[in-house]
């Protein structure tokens, strides 16, 4: 069963309805620890009506890279909708999930046309205004060739601890290792081109509340944190968006060149 790495409202644990079979959207890293300040400058908290709901990743100064379902909501008509740019700010700057850094409210969010069943599960937002760069505050590269197999990604996000456990109230990170499309079929049947599966040892990996959250190889954004499956911390890999697959969609939508 796949379960996104769901938006976390609060303590409680928003279900997308919008995504296939139980889909969950992100909250804290699985068997991670805690980052260090300035670990991470291009981590973004997302924050729907004020709380904290998915992760994401600073591209330029005015452009935020996050998951799709973190931004998208199905109306009583079961049509997906975006999310009102009004309803959405990021907080910048900081670990702390509840204080410190900068807040920046949300101009546009635009998500990716095909989105679908976790496949394309990519979306841009525009500040109002521009971030200030800063020790804590940097812009991550995407990535300028695809990820191999085989290799060490580092992820992080204040997703759950554990599968239906507590939000950690600092940034955590952890390291995961990709596989190959291939490899990843065989192990969750999804051989698909636009994902990327990183796979853990059991209790460690992402979970609800990570969702939109970035996953870094040799200093670059090669990862979009999606989804779990079977729940958070077991055996099985996570999937995520691909970025190199998407980096064309990217600078098309936003200032990048």
């Amino acid at each position: 069963m796949f379960n996104n790495l769901l938006p976390v409202v609060g303590s409680v644990l928003l279900l997308a309805a919008a995504c296939q079979a139980a889909a969950v959207p992100g909250g804290r890293v699985v068997g991670g620890e805690d980052a260090t300040k300035g670990q991470f400058p291009h981590q973004v908290s997302l924050r729907l009506r004020g709380s904290h709901n998915c992760g994401g990743s600073i591209i330029s100064r005015n452009y935020v890279l996050t998951a799709a379902h973190c931004v998208v909501y199905l109306d009583t008509d079961f049509e997906q909708q975006v999310y009102s740019p009004d309803l959405v700010t990021v907080r910048v700057g900081t670990n702390d999930r509840f204080s410190g850094g900068a807040l920046h409210d949300i101009a546009e969010i635009i998500v990716h046309e095909n989105y679908l069943n976790f496949v394309n599960d990519v979306a841009v937002m525009r500040v109002k205004s521009p971030f200030i760069y800063s020790e804590n505050v940097q812009p991550i590269p995407l990535a300028s060739k695809d990820t191999p197999g085989g290799v060490d990604v580092v992820i992080s996000g204040w997703g759950r601890l554990t599968h239906g456990g507590d939000l950690p109230r600092y940034l955590q990170w952890n390291t995961l290792r990709t596989l190959t499309v291939d490899e990843c079929e065989k192990s969750i049947a999804w051989g698909e081109p636009a994902g990327l599966c990183l796979m853990h040892e059991a209790n460690n990996g992402a979970c609800n509340g990570d969702s939109g959250g970035p996953a870094h190889y040799n200093g670059e954004l090669v990862g979009v944190a999606g989804f779990v499956v079977g729940g958070c911390g077991n055996i099985y890999p996570d999937g995520y968006a691909r970025v190199y697959y998407h980096v064309e969609w990217i600078k098309k939508h936003t200032d990048l060149e």
